[in-house]
């Protein structure tokens, strides 16, 4: 019988948010895979577990994967952890978590914190609908290509970003979304936690004048109703409405997500595509 992966969550800041699960499957399991082995050893120490650890980065080679998979059907078992919060989230893990459900070893989730959630919950911009973005690009290419992608979205955008891009990050989103509003979550649940609602035009302005320190989650809110008016006319809604159809959606669904997407009244829809 082959072992089990475990994806297990870990503290984003504060040690105290680990779970009681968490501690007994990391003292249990066979080895640990690990982004960064000198961040997850301070973890495992201040709990007192000492399991052997094998590091499992982006740039890890294909034979650490092969090596892991080798173990667990062997019957050893795995935890896998990220730096902080739920790892294989934008995250390498994804990648062995992918690899032995292909190949029916069996994987089990030990949730934890993440940011993005926890961005949500507190960030004071409405959430109910949300897309994680992750972190932008560093090639200019693709950040831009990304923005431009989700520009017309509706619901609340929510990027990672790293201090030392974090000024020119807000400036491309002004650029392409206009001057919305934006929460910045900072150091979440750690000493110096910091959340910051303001506009990104302000945010500009104020990262200007003070340097930006720690991780930072940023909740962007999405495109309104009113601006996606200005976005589309009718008959691009009408065509958005006609793919769908042809895709197998029956009219009046195809016209609803049609007024969705675009913001345009779904009974005008509903006329143009008749």
């Amino acid at each position: 019988m082959p072992g089990k992966l475990y994806v297990v969550g870990t503290p984003i800041g504060n040690l105290e948010d680990i779970t009681y699960r968490a501690v007994r499957i990391l003292s249990e399991v066979d080895f640990i895979c690990a982004e960064d082995t000198r961040v997850t050893v301070k973890l495992l120490n201040h709990f007192d577990i000492k399991k052997p650890l094998l590091s499992y980065h982006e740039h890890s080679a294909s034979h650490v994967s092969e090596n892991i998979i080798s173990r667990l059907q062997s019957g050893e078992s795995c935890a896998v952890v990220t730096d902080a919060g739920m790892p294989c989230i934008s995250d390498p893990g994804e990648n062995l978590v992918r690899m032995c459900r292909d190949l029916d070893i069996p994987v089990e989730a030990v949730p934890g914190p993440t940011a993005m959630a926890t961005a949500a919950a507190v960030c004071g911009i409405p959430a109910s609908r949300f897309a994680f973005e992750g972190f932008l690009s560093v090639t200019k290419k693709q950040r831009f290509e990304h923005l431009k992608s989700v520009s017309k979205d509706t619901h609340t955008l929510i990027f990672y970003e790293a201090p030392h891009k974090l000024r020119s990050t807000l400036e491309d989103m002004l650029k392409y979304f206009g001057d919305r509003r934006i929460s910045i979550c900072r150091e979440l649940t750690k000493i110096h936690e910091e959340v910051m609602r303001t506009t990104l035009s302000q945010a500009i302005e104020y990262y200007e004048q003070n340097a930006p320190r720690g991780e930072y989650v940023l909740v962007v809110e999405g495109m309104s109703a009113e601006e996606l008016k200005d976005e589309y006319s009718v008959e691009e809604a009408a065509d958005i409405a006609r793919k769908l159809i042809e895709g197998g959606a029956k009219m009046s669904d195809a016209c609803k997500e049609a007024a969705r997407i675009t913001g345009v009244r779904k009974n005008d829809i509903y006329t143009a595509v008749m």
